[in-house]
């Protein structure tokens, strides 16, 4: 499994998900993207994104399940064209369109809905100079991990960083839920992607599940986010073993 971060994160967000899986003979990558966590690069456009999770998929042997959190969706539509994805899941995450962006599903869902008392993430953004923004304390609590404990809040708060805007208005080259099976995870308790905007892009995937979590299962529910995804591997593996039938 190839598990990509969101907005904001960094591959740091899979570390209580990761042993999980790996206990469990699920071999797992958290892609470090660019400028993102320990990364020494700067930070890249999307395109660079999903250069970079193809180029970790480039090293992997066999056929890989790859994973796209919130954001990591848009990465993850780009890169999953590469040969040796054999399928998708999108984590409470972007599954866009060519001509659609993270910005502009994002826009065009708040002008049709109201929002319902939910905090806005954008209440608590910051933009600097360079064209990255940081987020509040506030914002980071009520949007991404409002369903966390008081250690786990704290965990994050140490670990949020800043994000490139740039990233969250371009539409990918590749949209590899065309053609590629795709599980869509919606959580219902986000608030961040409203769970109404995820229930539209599952219509796009192949499958649905659900999980009763806000925006950050994998931290707030690892063992049972990880539950699903050694599922879904197990279950892929008898697919293609000739065992089960979709």
């Amino acid at each position: 499994m190839v598990l990509v971060h969101g907005a904001f994160h960094g591959a740091w967000c899979f570390e209580r998900v990761v042993p999980l899986l790996e206990r469990a003979g699920v071999e797992a990558i958290a892609v470090e993207l660019p400028g993102h966590g320990s990364s020494p690069l700067p930070y890249g456009d999307l395109h660079d994104d999903a250069g970079t999770v193809h180029d970790v998929l480039d090293t992997i042997a066999g056929e890989a399940i790859l994973i796209g959190h919130s954001y990591g969706g848009a990465v993850i539509t780009e890169a999953g064209v590469h040969s040796h994805v054999r399928e998708l899941v999108y984590l409470c995450a972007f599954t866009i369109d060519a001509e659609e962006s993270c910005n502009s599903v994002t826009v065009d869902f708040n002008a049709r809905f109201p929002a319902d008392g939910r905090p806005n993430l954008a209440d608590g953004m910051s933009v600097q100079s360079d064209g990255t923004a940081t987020l509040s304390a506030m914002a980071i609590q009520e949007c991404f991990y409002n369903d966390c404990d008081e250690e786990t809040v704290r965990w994050a708060l140490r670990h949020v960083g800043a994000q490139s805007l740039t990233n969250l208005g371009q539409s990918p080259t590749s949209v590899a839920w065309n053609d590629r099976p795709s599980t869509y995870v919606l959580c219902t308790q986000d608030m961040a992607i409203h769970p109404m905007l995820q229930s539209v892009f599952a219509e796009r995937c192949t499958r649905r599940r659900e999980m009763q979590a806000g925006h950050s299962p994998f931290a707030s529910k690892p063992a049972e986010l990880s539950e699903l995804l050694i599922d879904l591997a197990r279950y892929g593996q008898k697919r293609i073993d000739g065992r089960v039938t979709e």
